[in-house]
């Protein structure tokens, strides 16, 4: 099952199940399908409203290396609030904070039901399914600060989507690249994490309870770099739907 974000006429979200041309609507308090549209004529939107964004830091190999930093002994998790989300194919807004925004290509798990203490044998259990993630980082930010909060929690610093495959499984050899205007710049196997899917799901809901529609980011591979203005940046991850997004224009200095 192929699940979709979707606003509608007033600006409303919901979901749908993408079946080939169509997708079928569903109602969001009761699952139910509803009708169904074209879908040429559906405007995208995120395919989940987490509560919160659980990324990863350093679980990767060589982006721990790129970066001169020692590989962890246990996941390294932050928070990205709900409000940096953003859909496929909408505009990344750079920060008038920062000199220098990056992409950081990576694989989403979006949770289905309520997980807390759950096992690595079970993890699988709680997962809805997965979908391509941008971690879009103010570098310059986050060097300054020394955490990273403000450095990967402006809006439209999350995107993600634009499809949640409920049947499709990370294996190693899955690959997870980066494209910016056409050009590999992340290029890289899900085999290289440092730490499991069903690790990092055992290891987060042991610290917080996650809920439906909550997104686990686990992290990026190394040729992490700087976006410009008007850059096309697409996460893709095989056998997944690319995620597409744009840079928009560097804003202006504020008076902070």
């Amino acid at each position: 099952m192929k699940i979709i974000g979707i606003k509608d006429e007033r600006d409303r979200y919901s979901q749908g199940i993408w079946e080939g041309e169509y997708v079928r609507l569903l109602d969001m308090k009761t699952g139910h399908v509803i009708g169904e549209k074209p879908l040429e004529t559906v405007r995208w939107d995120v395919p989940s409203r987490p509560s919160k964004i659980v990324a990863v830091g350093l679980n990767y190999r060589l982006h721990a290396e790129e970066l001169r930093m020692p590989l962890p002994e246990e996941p390294v998790i932050f928070l990205k609030p709900s409000t940096a989300v953003l859909p496929h194919r909408e505009t990344i807004l750079w920060p008038p904070q920062s000199e220098r925004v990056d992409y950081e290509a990576e694989l989403a798990v979006v949770i289905g039901k309520e997980a807390k203490h759950v096992s690595m044998a079970e993890a699988r259990h709680y997962i809805l399914g997965f979908t391509p993630f941008n971690d879009v980082t103010a570098r310059d930010l986050q060097r300054k600060d020394g955490q990273w909060t403000r450095a990967k929690g402006f809006d439209t610093f999350a995107p993600f989507g634009p499809v949640i495959d409920t049947e499709w499984w990370p294996d190693g050899s899955t690959s997870i690249r980066l494209r910016k205007n056409g050009v590999i710049c992340q290029d890289d196997v899900l085999g290289t994490m440092i730490f499991s899917v069903e690790y990092l799901v055992s290891y987060i809901s042991s610290v917080m309870t996650l809920l439906p529609g909550d997104v686990i980011a686990t992290g990026t591979p190394a040729g992490i770099g700087p976006m410009a203005e008007g850059d096309e940046v697409s996460v893709e991850i095989g056998g997944l739907h690319p995620l597409v997004n744009f840079m928009g224009k560097r804003s202006m200095k504020d008076c902070l």
